[in-house]
Order: structure tokens, then C-alpha cells, then sequence
């Protein structure tokens, strides 16, 4: 007969070693990875599951409400408002990754350089400083001003102010390391510097980079946007989120969905990244390791 109390010489229930433990997950960055992934989903299959063309014009088509042709309705050129917004996808998701490869392909080396030669940092330091001084949405429209509107000159002009912060970061965390006693020992044992900064130096920077890699991935894409509403982004013909709120605002109040569909897309976006940055911070740090024995 089983004991009211239970069996209290019972065998505790242990986790399969080939098992990840999965306590440490929370919903919300569950949510945002599920978001993300159908973003990406989106922005890959466009071509296939978009039903019009997102930038053909018919004039006789323009405001229209959402019927059966037409699931969301139409902008004011008569373009397919659900087609652009799966196009849209693929320019936002192009701007930011991008950003963030190029922003620390550049900022990384430029770091750890700078956090170990000391008469070198002082220089790169100032640079840094004064582009962080520009105002980054000012200094893209100058840029874009200059060289015209296209997704390159877009992406390289919102990628210059995101350096420096690339740069500071890897910086920060080559000083606080440089004086480890394993970084010691590899000095005293003749180990060159390529060496030295690749195996000793940059594994510390990976887990911070890849926090600084989400905030910059969101805030390309956002950056983008406002490039965009303002006039000064990518060409106002190209699908973008950025542009068809722009181009809705004139209508807002007649056709509120011109600006609510792309606004939500890139709000969930935006926070889609943030929250997935957040818990790879988490799952990263070694004190949280310590603490859940992940």
C-alpha cells in the first residue's frame, strides 16, 4: 500500500546527460525567436507568397479597403499594401545584418589593437570620440545627401556611427584582460602578437559583441526607417517599411492601416532582436552559468 507521504525512498527524476537543460528559458525570448523567425521566413519566400507585385502602380486601384484581391488594401499609387509588406521584410533584415557584420568586421581588430597598444589607442581613441560626437540620423543624411539614395550608401552610412561603439566595447574588454596572468604568460613565453590577440584576447569579446551585434542589428534597422520617413533613405520606389509609412501618414487618418501594418512589423522586429540579444546575454555569462549550473 503506497504511503499518504509518497515514497520517501524514491530515486529522483534525473535529466538525460544528451539533454539540454531548458529551465534557464523564458517566454518572451521564446516569443521573439518564433517572431524573428517568421520575419525571416517572410523576407525569404517573398517572391513566392506575395500576391501582386509590390511595385506596380494602378492609379484605378488606389485606396482600396481590404477585400478578397486585396487582403490588407491599397496604398495611394494603387500598389498592393500585403505585397509590400513581405518585400519590406527583406530590406530591413538586409540593413541591419548587414550593418552589424560590416560594423564589426571593422570595430573588432580596430579594438584590439587599441586596447593593447597604448600610443595607438590614444589616437584611435580621438577619431572614435569625434564620430561619436555627429549626431548618427545627421551625419547618415549627409551622407546619403552626397552620394544619392540606394541600400549601399544607406547601409555604409548608418554602419560609420556604430563603429566607434564596436570599438570602445572590444577596447574595454582587451584593458581589463591584457593584464591577466595567462595574456602574462604568453608574453613571457615569446608568443607572437597575432596569437596573443586571437586566442588569448578576442574570446572574451565574443559574448558582449554578440549583446552589441542585437542592439546594432536593431538599431540599423530602425535607423533605416527614419532615413526613410524623412526622405533621405533608400529610393521611395524600393519596398520598405520606413517608406510606406511615410508614404501612409498623408492618409492616416482616412486609412490608419497604411501606417499600423508596417509599424507593427518593424516594432516586433526591433523587439524581436532586442529580447533574443537579452537572453544570449544571459545564457553567456558565466556568473549566470555558475549560478543555474548550466
Amino acid at each position: 500500500m503506497a504511503s499518504s507521504h509518497g515514497d520517501a525512498g524514491a530515486l529522483p527524476v534525473t535529466r538525460p546527460r544528451f539533454l539540454p537543460n531548458l529551465a534557464h528559458l523564458r517566454f518572451a525570448p521564446t516569443l521573439a525567436a518564433l517572431c524573428l523567425a517568421i520575419i525571416v521566413a517572410i523576407a525569404l519566400f517573398a517572391p513566392l507568397i506575395a500576391p501582386h507585385d509590390p511595385i506596380a502602380m494602378l492609379p484605378t486601384q488606389r485606396l482600396k479597403p481590404p477585400s478578397a484581391t486585396y487582403l490588407l488594401g491599397t496604398d495611394a499609387y494603387g500598389r498592393d499594401l500585403l505585397s509590400r509588406l513581405l518585400y519590406g521584410a527583406r530590406v530591413s533584415l538586409i540593413v541591419g545584418l548587414g550593418v552589424m557584420v560590416i560594423a564589426i568586421a571593422v570595430g573588432l581588430p580596430l579594438g584590439l589593437l587599441s586596447g593593447y597598444f597604448r600610443t595607438l589607442d590614444a589616437i584611435l581613441m580621438r577619431v572614435m570620440d569625434g564620430l561619436m560626437a555627429i549626431p548618427s540620423v545627421l551625419l547618415a543624411i549627409a551622407i546619403v545627401s552626397l552620394s544619392g539614395s540606394s541600400l549601399t550608401t544607406v547601409m555604409v552610412a548608418i554602419t560609420i556611427p556604430e563603429v566607434p561603439r564596436v570599438v570602445r566595447l572590444v577596447r574595454s574588454v582587451v584593458l581589463s584582460a591584457r593584464n591577466e596572468p595567462y595574456v602574462e604568460a604568453a608574453i613571457a613565453m615569446g608568443t607572437r602578437l597575432p596569437a596573443i590577440l586571437a586566442r588569448h584576447l578576442m574570446p572574451n569579446t565574443y559574448a558582449p559583441l554578440i549583446v552589441q551585434g542585437t542592439y546594432i542589428c536593431a538599431s540599423a534597422i530602425l535607423t533605416e526607417a527614419i532615413l526613410s520617413f524623412l526622405g533621405a533613405g533608400i529610393g521611395t520606389e524600393t519596398p520598405s517599411w520606413g517608406n510606406m509609412i511615410s508614404e501612409g501618414r498623408m492618409y492616416f487618418q482616412l486609412k490608419p492601416q497604411l501606417i499600423f501594418w508596417p509599424g507593427l512589423l518593424l516594432s516586433v522586429c526591433i523587439l524581436s532582436v532586442n529580447l533574443i540579444g537579452d537572453a544570449a546575454r544571459d545564457i553567456l555569462d558565466p556568473r549566470l552559468k555558475k549560478r543555474t549550473g548550466v
